[in-house]
């Protein structure tokens, strides 16, 4: 019997983290939108469903101990693997199951409970119809009323001329059999064939370029779940919604923030044409077309609540704006999805300066706007930053609390980059996320860990001392160091230039201990 049901499982997925689940996040995408959201203040249900390597899942446990977090992937070595990361910190508040979407539908599962929140990342349009029932089933039988469901997947039509890409990737595949790691790097080579001999379908398709190239450069083990699945099929927005709605939930938003502002990125026509449409998913799958979407972010709600602008201001009083930058690296040129937009040296000079003294309240940042109310320009430019990694929404109850379970994990993400550089995240204990951390950030602080009082030479020898055993040199001016003196003395630059800005960034996040 095939219990993969034609998902491949022989290779583990990328173990990345992606904060569009965040229980916070999506409260403040809910609040944006003028939805009411879940309260967390007095604990709260979680569930993702196909956690894959359980990073998300667990990092969101670690910085929530509030919450309760339940996950469930049919993958046994995603679940050991997950379950190891928690329980090398001591996560208590975490449960991690080996279940199917059919058992979780069915009732199968005992113990959970009804939650409020329901994730999934990417999966949707990876698996069978029949597990996509499942999926709407479940979701029927667990979510609270009021609760929030949080589905991103493959979307057309932005997907449309990669769909014969993908055929060809997995038919070759089949025809081949292998680990599907080196099917998809032999099936990629296929490709390249086709295009040296100017394939018609390519030569037809210049979309194609950015997906072409990815096949030779990015990670081998994402590939295999992006594009190997046998059931793959990207989705119209419509055509979710509908399968939805057979579980009462109702589309309110965009976890990609800007996409709530369409005047920002749209011509006033295509607004216009927008609002004609008196059905949202038709609505939203007409914007789709404007933009060609390929990946979208959805957030639905069971039984979503409009409320008046007076209780939005209210619950917008309660949240706040941290930094997750030293002021320095603040940019007002804004890469979003929908394209590159600029910021008005007015709002966003005294925004980054306020930043840069620590959390804010909106409403304390609400006093560099002059009014009393809270002022749309400002809940508009924390989108941005928020969207471009450069801010987080926190909880101003949770100011001045300390996760210790965010500080245990982060010790044991630490741990990792000795032998790996797959983790690439701290938990935040202020917003109850992750934040993104690359190679020399997660080194820097696991050396500094065993040698506090360390000089930066001292703690730059021993970085190196690592990297050395992972086969790594660093990159300067673009070219690669090949001496340990110089090796050490650009590490020692780097890890000067953390100190002086990101370690203080670090501590307001609650990522590491205070220092003193």
């Amino acid at each position: 019997m095939d219990w993969t049901a034609g998902y491949v499982s022989d290779v583990e997925y990328t173990a990345g983290f992606y904060g569009e689940q965040a229980p916070g996040l999506l409260n403040f995408a809910c609040i944006l939108n003028g939805v009411e959201p879940v309260d967390t203040s007095k604990g709260f249900d979680y569930c993702e469903l196909g956690f894959g390597r359980g990073l998300t899942v667990n990092v969101l446990a670690a910085a929530n101990p509030q919450g309760r977090f339940y996950a469930a992937d049919f993958n046994p070595s995603h679940v050991a693997g997950a379950r190891q990361l928690a329980a090398s910190a001591e996560l208590e508040n975490v449960f991690l199951l080996e279940s199917s979407f059919e058992q979780m539908a069915r009732g199968e599962v005992e113990g959970l409970p009804q939650f409020d929140f329901i994730t999934l990342h990417g999966i949707y349009t990876w698996v069978t119809a029949e597990n996509r029932a499942h999926i709407v089933q479940f979701i029927s039988r667990y979510l609270k009323p009021g609760g929030i469901v949080y589905l991103s997947y493959n979307a057309m039509p932005g997907w449309a001329c990669a769909q014969p890409l993908q055929k060809i990737l997995v038919e070759h595949a089949a025809l081949n059999p292998n680990r599907s790691d080196v099917q998809i790097h032999q099936a990629a080579q296929f490709v390249d064939k086709l295009q040296q001999l100017n394939a018609g379908f390519i030569a037809a398709n210049p979309a194609l370029k950015p997906r072409l190239a990815t096949l030779n450069t990015a990670d081998r083990h994402y590939l295999v779940h992006e594009y190997m699945h046998r059931h793959w099929q990207p989705m119209y927005h419509i055509d979710v919604a509908n399968d939805l709605a057979d579980a009462k939930l109702d589309y309110i938003g965009s976890a990609d923030l800007p996409l709530a502002y369409r005047q920002m990125y749209l011509t006033a026509e295509q607004v216009a044409l927008l609002e004609s449409i008196p059905d949202r998913s038709m609505r939203e799958t007409v914007h789709d077309y404007l933009l060609n979407i390929g990946f979208r972010k959805d957030i639905f709600v069971r039984g979503a609540r409009r409320m008046s602008h007076l209780r939005q201001s209210e619950y917008l009083a309660q949240l706040g704006l941290v930094s997750l930058q030293p002021r320095e690296a603040c940019q007002m040129a804004f890469k979003l999805n929908v394209g590159e937009m600029h910021g008005k040296p007015e709002t966003y000079t005294p925004l980054f300066d306020r930043l840069a003294q620590g959390p804010q309240s909106f409403t304390q940042l609400n006093t560099l706007f002059g009014g009393t109310r809270m002022s749309p320009s400002l809940i508009e430019a924390a989108s941005l930053l928020i969207a471009t990694g450069q801010a987080a929404v926190y909880s101003v109850d949770k100011q001045h609390g300390v996760a210790t379970s965010a500080q245990a994990l982060n010790q044991q993400l630490l741990q990792r980059v000795r032998f790996a550089d797959d983790y690439q995240v701290l938990a935040s204990q202020l917003t109850g996320s992750g934040v993104a951390t690359n190679f020399i950030e997660r080194l820097f602080l696991f050396v500094l860990q065993s040698k506090p009082q360390g000089e930066l030479l001292e703690l730059a020898q021993e970085g190196f001392a690592i990297m050395q055993t992972l086969g790594r040199n660093m990159i300067k001016d673009g070219k690669k160091l090949e001496s340990a003196e110089d090796n050490i003395g650009a590490l020692a630059e780097q890890f000067a230039f953390l100190q002086q800005g990101k370690a203080k960034v670090w501590q307001q996040l609650g990522c590491i201990k205070t220092a003193g």
